[in-house]
C-alpha cells in the first residue's frame, strides 16, 4: 500500500506529469485493478485509511474508524472495551482570516518535552472524568465515553490547512472544543513554550482529536507493507522531495514487487491518493487480455492523477 501516491494541487500534479515510473508501470501491466474506495477529498478518513480499515476487516462510518486503540496497542496500553481517541500535541498558527495547523513531526518535540506538557493539560481532562494515557511524544491517548462512534477527521487531512472544515461538528464534540480552547490558554505562557520560542522552535499550543472508537479484531495478514515514504515531502509540497521519494520507491519496492510477480508470486498493490485507493490484484485473464497488456500497457500519469 503506497499512501499519498497522487496528490490534488496544481504544482503535484505537474510533477506527476514529469515522472518517470518504469517499475510501476511495469507492476500495473501485470495486474488487474479491482477494489476501489473513496468518494471525495472532503471525507474525514482518507482513502489509504480506508484501504486499510477494510483489509483488517473492521466496520465504521467516516471518520469513525479506531485508530488510537490500535496505535494504543501498540504503545503496550491495554484498550479493554473502552472507547479511545488519540490526542495528538499540535501547533495551530492563527493567521489573518484562519487557522491552519503544522505537522507535528516538525515539531520534533522530545520525549522529556512532551512529558511536561501532558503532565500540564492531564488534569483538564481529568476533571471532566477522561482517562489519558502518554504513548509517544506526539502519541497521547484519552477514554472516554463520548469518544465511541464519534466523528473525526484524520490529521492527514488537516495539515497545512484551514482547520475549520475539519474540526468535529458532531454534538458530542462540543467538550473536545472547549478542551481545546482550554489547552490552548494554559500552554500560551507556559515556560517550555517560552523556551521554545526562544530557540526557534514552535510552541505546542493545541492538541488533534482523532481515530476514535472501540478496538475492533484485525483481519491476519503478516505480509502486508504500507510505504510511508511519500507522506511527509507530499504533506509539506515539497515536490522535489516527493518526486525523489518517488523515484526511490520505483527502483526499490516496486522493482522486487515486479520480480515477485514474474516468478509467479501473489502480489496486491494499493495506491492512494486524496480521493480514491485503487487496489490492484492478479486476476486470471484470457490470454487476448494479458498480451494487450503486455504490448499496450496502461498509462501511470492518467492513473495516478485519477486518484
Amino acid at each position: 500500500m503506497i499512501p499519498f501516491a497522487s496528490v490534488l494541487s496544481e504544482s503535484g500534479q505537474h510533477t506527476l506529469r514529469d515522472l518517470d515510473l518504469p517499475n510501476l508501470a511495469k507492476l500495473l501491466g501485470r495486474l488487474t485493478a479491482t477494489h476501489r474506495v473513496g468518494t471525495d477529498e472532503y471525507t474525514l478518513t482518507t482513502p489509504h485509511e480506508r484501504a486499510l480499515a477494510d483489509a483488517l476487516g473492521w466496520s465504521g462510518d467516516d471518520g469513525c474508524l479506531p485508530w488510537a486503540a490500535q496505535a494504543a496497542r501498540a504503545d503496550s496500553i491495554d484498550p479493554g472495551t473502552r472507547a479511545w481517541g488519540l490526542l495528538t500535541p499540535v501547533h495551530w498558527h492563527v493567521g489573518s482570516d484562519h487557522v491552519s495547523l503544522a505537522d507535528p513531526h516538525t515539531l520534533h518535540l522530545s520525549a522529556q518535552a512532551s512529558h511536561t506538557l501532558f503532565e500540564a493539560v492531564q488534569p483538564l481532562f481529568d476533571g471532566e472524568g477522561w482517562s489519558l494515557a502518554w504513548g509517544g511524544p506526539t502519541r497521547w491517548y484519552a477514554s472516554h465515553e463520548s469518544l465511541d462512534n464519534l466523528p473525526s477527521a484524520s490529521i492527514d487531512r488537516a495539515i497545512g490547512r484551514n482547520i475549520d472544515l475539519w474540526m468535529a461538528s458532531h454534538p458530542q464534540a462540543r467538550l473536545v472544543r472547549r478542551l481545546q480552547n482550554e489547552v490552548q490558554m494554559l500552554l500560551y505562557q507556559h515556560p517550555l513554550n517560552d523556551e521554545r520560542v526562544g530557540l526557534g522552535a514552535l510552541p505546542v499550543n493545541s492538541f488533534w482529536l482523532s481515530g476514535c472508537g472501540r478496538a475492533q479484531p484485525e483481519r491476519a495478514d503478516n505480509d502486508r507493507v504500507i510505504d510511508n515514504r511519500l507522506r511527509a515531502p507530499a504533506i509539506a509540497h515539497d515536490w522535489a522531495g516527493w518526486a525523489d521519494a518517488w523515484r526511490t520507491l520505483d527502483a526499490g519496492p516496486l522493482a522486487q514487487a515486479v520480480e515477485a510477480a514474474r516468478s509467479g508470486q501473489d502480489v496486491t498493490l494499493t495506491l492512494s491518493g486524496e480521493r480514491y485507493a485503487q487496489r490492484f490484484g492478479r486476476l486470471d485473464q484470457p490470454l487476448w487480455a494479458r498480451l494487450r497488456q503486455k504490448l499496450a500497457p496502461a498509462s501511470v500519469h492518467p492513473m495516478l492523477a485519477a486518484l
